[in-house]
């Protein structure tokens, strides 16, 4: 038999049409009837829902896929609570990788943590056995590194952001972050862009919005992602964050020019342009665009009919 008919019963619908619904019948891949479960029609299948709520399918609204996969593949730092923890988190995931792989973690947040006390940059050298460690702030706007990734891009420490720490922030982090996401191989990366469709769709998400931009992922990285389709994946829609780049972001196929064209930076970072100095830092932030420019890259997307 074809296309079996399949009623969901006994669910939660909040459905304009039906608020009271908590029935309905899929035919052909289609929803073809929603009601109560009383009313509802024969079907070839029939499923308990227990109570369950149903919805359409989620969009995603940010996304990096590459970043993600390499986290979902990578260091998961998101429940350590010390300095110590994140350093035996790093020794134990270092341990098994090549002796010139960079070790890539993500998700600490020393908000959470017990002292907030941060490791060096010393301290991740030895935690990982000499290996160049790059370990992304919740936020994504900083990063602690190793002395070996410090080696290894001298040009960092003229850049504003730079602390000898190791902790990373503004354009020193933008250097380093392209240093230790240069290392992954193009193979690694679609192999990455693959992993987290794979886990977005299994969260239910039909469709995601993928933010690139010349800070963030390279051109090929971008569209390589945007050409991925097919049954078990979302669907992908690119937006290119470039300065009055719209005529830019059409040529690659995004939809719009935007998403993750930084402002300014971010909360965790201490590094969000904000009114007045942080109270446990030294100044408002930091902002990337003024006024003009933002109203010029908005005219600039206006004239190619892109979104900004």
């Amino acid at each position: 038999m074809t296309n079996p008919s399949t009623l969901y019963r006994g669910g939660v619908l909040h459905c304009p049409a039906d608020p009271t619904a908590t029935a309905l019948l899929v035919s052909g891949g289609r929803i073809s009837w929603l009601g109560a479960d009383a009313e509802a029609p024969a079907a070839d299948r029939v499923v308990d829902l227990g109570g369950a709520l149903v919805t359409p399918a989620f969009v995603d609204a940010h996304v990096h896929a590459t970043d993600t996969g390499l986290v979902l593949s990578g260091l998961d730092l998101s429940r350590v609570r010390s300095a110590g923890e994140l350093l035996d988190a790093v020794s134990a995931f270092a341990a098994g990788l090549p002796g010139d792989a960079v070790v890539l973690g993500h998700g600490w947040d020393e908000s959470n943590w017990v002292d907030g006390r941060l490791p060096d940059a010393g301290e991740l050298d030895r935690a990982a056995s000499g290996r160049r460690v790059y370990l992304s702030q919740a936020s994504i706007h900083s990063a602690l590194v190793s002395g070996a990734l410090l080696a290894a891009c001298p040009e960092a420490a003229a850049a504003p952001g730079y602390d000898a720490s190791g902790w990373l922030r503004r354009d020193a982090h933008h250097v380093v972050r392209a240093a230790a996401q240069g290392s992954v191989t193009r193979a690694q990366r679609v192999a990455a862009q693959r992993v987290a469709l794979a886990h977005a769709a299994s969260l239910g998400i039909a469709a995601v919005h993928e933010c690139g931009g010349p800070e963030i992922s390279d051109e090929e990285d971008f569209t390589g992602l945007l050409g991925i389709s097919g049954a078990g994946v979302p669907e992908v829609y690119g937006y290119w964050g470039e300065l009055s780049g719209a005529a830019r972001a059409r040529e690659l196929g995004a939809v719009g020019a935007g998403g993750d064209l930084f402002a300014d930076g971010a909360l965790g970072s201490r590094t969000a342009h904000v009114s007045q100095a942080y109270r446990d830092g030294d100044s408002c932030g930091h902002g990337y665009l003024s006024a003009e420019q933002v109203r010029d890259h908005l005219l600039d997307c206006a004239a190619h009919g892109m979104q900004g």
